[in-house]
């Protein structure tokens, strides 16, 4: 944040100078001192601004008469943004809470915490950037700034920055997706002057944060009201548990806009968290920089939406991402995780709700219908063959479990960037099933086959080499037995229909997991009706890319 700051809790919303005098005295105007009272020739003819209270401190902001036009003319004589000049007029210094509505032309000061374009949700068309702004007082306002004027402030605003401002409007806030408690809006009108404060005596909170709990975002669901901030532990990114070597796929979550989280506040219910656009972005910034997966994770400006039934909370464009160590809120959640692992880990990150049923002519249906999003469901059916014609399994990164390349004489992985890797075998194997009345190609898929078969594949493939050691890397290994008894079989499936069926590039469905019988589903949730562009996860498009493979190969270690 700003290095004006003189004290560094964030979101601490106690207003008071190192000495523990208020940073603004009074909202009256401060006599400015003699000398400043005596403007050169030179300083009136470059701006016909108001004075200010500690005009000394004021940094310029760009070029002094920079109009809201892209031209450097005054509008009306008013520098739009301007350097500080002394006159014979003193502006009123208030605080948030004495803002009306209407124009005024008293001085607010502020700490900028976060700006954002706003966009319309349908037509994307730009509507203004808004700001989240804060006080000496510790009072936090939405700030609003119209497209037309967006080129003449933008370039001179940076986060964490503190500010003055005159002759603003106080408009009314919008009822949905607030991210403010005050009724009113500073909004910048035609005649706002814009500048930067140095003032190393005055102090403002750096951050300011408003939490809810599983039941207050319960209570809120679908309201589109007020946005509120998240503060959890991580479960699962991306359907994947955290460990060393998990590597965020950044090339998926650009194409897909999305990231998938499973989170967990203390010992309450495990919730998903979608991350979007810009936001998912930072995310993988923050996390890259970590250089190991975070533990705890804050994101603000959350808005919560009932999914297939379960509570989801969604990024929006002026959500931010925190981790670990990044503000106090972040570390002291951490200390409490590590003092509680055992209460933290007893929720199952699976288990948030259960996937709706299908049989396997509906899913065929579902795959067709306009605005089908990627979705989770159930779907039971009879194994009525295994097909032999097609490769079995696949060589996957030992880490992240990604398709390996093979180079010149290792194997690679592209996602984890290591050119030596060791491959282990892992299941793509192609099933046919039926159901009362339809057909269908299920595609068993990683772990899943484990769960059928109760044999890992790297363990089979190694025992077939084991019998035949005349076999050379080149030789297909056959399908084995275990996997050939499951014919027969009447399971249940949790079926993902993915972004490759849904674009018709494939009728075979994936299987991620097969449920273990006459035990209760795990929870998968149905996600048909996510309103922005649907994503397939790892496993999925890497079922879907292999489908049609060459025939397997024999694992090598690099």
């Amino acid at each position: 944040m700003n290095s004006n700051s003189k004290n560094s809790a964030s979101g601490d919303l106690i207003s008071k100078k190192p000495n523990g005098k208020d940073a603004v005295s009074s909202a009256a105007p401060v006599k400015p001192s003699a000398a400043s009272m005596k403007p050169s020739a030179a300083a009136m003819k470059i701006s016909a601004a108001p004075t200010i209270p500690f005009a000394a401190s004021m940094k310029p902001i760009g070029q002094s008469g920079v109009s809201g036009d892209s031209s450097s003319t005054k509008r009306h004589g008013k520098a739009v943004v301007c350097s500080d000049v002394p006159s014979d007029n003193s502006d009123r210094v208030v605080f948030f809470k004495d803002v009306t509505f209407g124009p005024q032309e008293d001085e607010l000061r502020f700490r900028l915490i976060h700006f954002w374009e706003a966009k319309h949700a349908f037509s994307k068309i730009l509507m203004g950037l808004e700001m989240l702004l804060v006080d000496a007082e510790g009072t936090v306002i939405q700030g609003f700034i119209p497209p037309s004027r967006m080129d003449t402030y933008l370039r001179h605003m940076k986060p964490g920055s503190t500010y003055r401002l005159t002759n603003f409007f106080g408009s009314k806030t919008k009822k949905v997706y607030r991210v403010a408690d005050p009724d009113v809006t500073i909004a910048f009108s035609w005649k706002s002057v814009l500048s930067d404060l140095t003032d190393t005596s005055a102090w403002f909170p750096e951050d300011r944060f408003r939490f809810h709990g599983y039941e207050q975002f319960e209570a809120a669901c679908d309201l589109k009201g007020d946005l509120y901030d998240f503060i959890g532990h991580i479960k699962l990114v991306n359907e994947q548990a955290l460990n060393e070597s998990f590597v965020l796929d950044e090339v998926e979550i650009a194409s897909d806009r999305r990231i998938l989280v499973h989170v967990q506040t203390h010992d309450g219910p495990v919730m998903k968290l979608y991350i979007w656009d810009k936001v998912a972005t930072a995310f993988c910034e923050k996390f890259r920089s970590l250089g190991k997966p975070p533990s705890v994770i804050m994101v603000t400006t959350v808005n919560p939406k009932r999914l297939g039934g379960a509570l989801s909370l969604s990024s929006l464009s002026s959500s931010r991402v925190f981790f670990d160590t990044d503000v106090h809120q972040t570390r002291e959640y951490l200390a409490w995780l590590e003092s509680n692992s055992e209460v933290a880990n007893r929720g199952n990150a699976e288990i948030v709700t259960k996937a709706e049923t299908a049989t396997i002519g509906e899913l065929l249906t579902y795959m067709k219908q306009e605005g089908a999003k990627v979705a989770w469901f159930e779907c039971t059916a009879t194994i009525d063959d295994v097909v032999r014609g097609s490769a079995w399994y696949y060589i996957a990164c030992g880490g992240c479990k990604t398709k390996a390349t093979k180079g010149p004489t290792t194997l690679m992985c592209r996602k984890c960037g290591k050119t030596e890797i060791t491959g282990a075998a892992e299941y793509l194997s192609k099933l046919s099933v039926y159901d009362n009345n339809d057909h269908a190609s299920f595609v068993l898929l990683g772990d899943a086959g484990f769960e059928l078969t109760g044999k890992k594949a790297s363990v089979l493939v190694e025992s077939y080499y084991e019998a035949n050691e005349g076999s050379g890397d080149d030789h297909v290994v056959s399908v084995p037995q275990v996997l050939i008894d499951t014919i027969g079989q009447k399971r249940t499936f949790v079926i993902k229909i993915s972004k490759h069926n849904l674009e018709g590039k494939t009728q075979a469905l994936t299987v991620t997991k097969v449920l273990p019988l006459e035990v209760p589903a795990l929870g998968y949730d149905l996600a048909a009706d996510v309103v922005v562009s649907p994503t397939a996860d790892e496993g999925v498009k890497r079922g879907a890319d292999m489908i049609v493979s060459d025939d397997a190969k024999r694992a090598k270690s690099g």
